[in-house]
């Protein structure tokens, strides 16, 4: 009787524990990232009477993490992050990395991105060359910035009229040489047509550049582009003289925008020099068409473009699939500034469990294998969207149920041996 006592106790032990496990399930039901536990029973060992084998009970013997991705949830937040496959965020607490599928993240006062307890985003930050560091370490944006770039780069398509005389003027230009002081703004007689554009200096400081462009009195469909601007001491300064060359069906024929235009704007930038291109003529094996062209039509500026731009203060930022994180500035410019590191495991369900929704890497669980988003069966990562709780909490109603059950015949195996041992305690009397 003794033995079916010890037997008994031992189902309600057993029952009670995996009651803890199906308990902390439910109580997790709306935890962000949560991963429930099933629990696994085993038989305890059995003891032999003459030939007859008798069970020594039951005990809880594991619980397993159930890791099925839970239901992904749309908040419109950048620094919410779900990952839709199989990989882990890692964390940091300044000692140690930490693992975690909560991405609820969000930006401390010093700029890193943390989750809610304080943990530090773990990735690699993006060079200014546009490549990606090898070192990983905290995800920090208080001192992103855009510095300025200085333009070296001009687009230009404009349509010079075809019919149009040579200025009267034209030699005005031949008086000065490139970098020389600029007696008196061009006369009207010395040019055809004019556009302005805007450059920037080293400084990220604008400038406006005039171009001005005059046609060759003496060898057809030739034209001459010259460059005027404004010091930082206020001189009028000539920059140089490019020559574009036509076809007699009016497309471009060469813009020698090999020939760079030099400026020197002062102010403590440093002296630039600007390419123009206008085009790709046939002479550079293009159509002549995707440009500048020379036909009967008024002049125009069809359109401007440059490569430079003032520096910029972070404004936003947002967040690709590959875990890019992106810098939207005040001067319009994106940048990358960091991708995020995921890491997947060998046996990620013997990872420990520490708490605040971090697992912790375990002799039984393997080394993290640490890589990019969308790469290796990490999974691709979803800004603005979180991962729900993979607890369904029908089944563990289902479960808590057949657990109450169990208890209670164990409980009832003790009352009825408890009954026998009296009636054995009675026959002495």
């Amino acid at each position: 009787m003794l033995k079916s006592l010890f037997t008994a106790v031992s189902g309600l032990n057993a029952t009670s524990l995996a009651m803890g496990v199906v308990g902390n399930n439910i109580s997790n039901v709306n935890t962000i990232g949560f991963k429930g536990s099933r629990y696994n029973f085993a038989d305890l060992l059995s003891s032999s009477i003459g030939n007859v084998n008798i069970g020594g009970g039951v005990r809880l013997s594991s619980t397993v993490p159930n890791l099925m991705q839970g239901s992904i949830i749309t908040t419109g937040v950048v620094t919410d992050l779900a990952i839709d496959g199989d990989g882990f965020f890692i964390v940091n607490d300044g000692e140690g990395n930490y693992y975690t599928r909560a991405g609820g993240f969000i930006i401390d006062k010093d700029g890193n991105l943390v989750t809610p307890e304080g943990y530090k985003l773990q990735g690699w930050q993006v060079n200014e060359n546009g490549t990606i560091s090898s070192t990983l370490g905290d995800i920090n944006i208080a001192n992103a910035v855009c510095e300025a770039q200085a333009t070296s780069s001009v687009n230009l398509k404009v349509n010079l009229d075809s019919t149009a005389s040579p200025p009267s003027n034209a030699a005005w230009w031949s008086s000065y040489t490139p970098g020389s002081t600029l007696s008196s703004s061009p006369p009207a007689d010395s040019y055809n047509y004019s556009t302005t554009l805007t450059v920037y200096d080293s400084l990220g400081n604008d400038h406006a550049v005039n171009v001005y462009f005059v046609k060759d009195a003496t060898t057809p469909n030739t034209w001459a582009a010259h460059y005027v601007y404004t010091d930082s001491s206020g001189n009028l300064t000539y920059a140089g003289s490019q020559t574009l060359t036509f076809n007699s069906d009016g497309s471009l024929y060469d813009d020698n925008s090999s020939t760079g235009i030099n400026f020197d704007f002062g102010g403590g930038a440093a002296a630039q020099t600007i390419n123009f291109d206008y085009g790709t003529g046939t002479n550079e094996g293009g159509t002549g068409l995707d440009g500048s062209t020379q036909f009967s039509l008024p002049f125009s500026t069809n359109f401007l473009g440059q490569d430079g731009y003032p520096a910029g203060s972070l404004v936003n930022i947002s967040i690709d699939t590959d875990g890019i994180i992106h810098g939207l500035f005040s001067n319009g410019e994106v940048k990358k500034l960091y991708q995020i590191a995921l890491t997947t495991f060998t046996s990620p369900y013997n990872l420990a469990k520490v708490g605040d929704n971090l697992y912790s890497q375990t002799g039984s669980s393997g080394q993290a294998i640490v890589g990019t988003p969308n790469s290796g069966g990490r999974g691709r990562i979803l800004s603005g969207s979180l991962e729900m709780s993979n607890v369904d909490l029908a089944t563990e109603f289902t479960n808590m149920i057949l657990v109450q059950r169990a208890f209670q015949a164990n409980a009832r195996v003790v009352t009825t041996s408890d009954e026998i041992l009296t009636e054995l305690v009675n026959l002495k009397r």
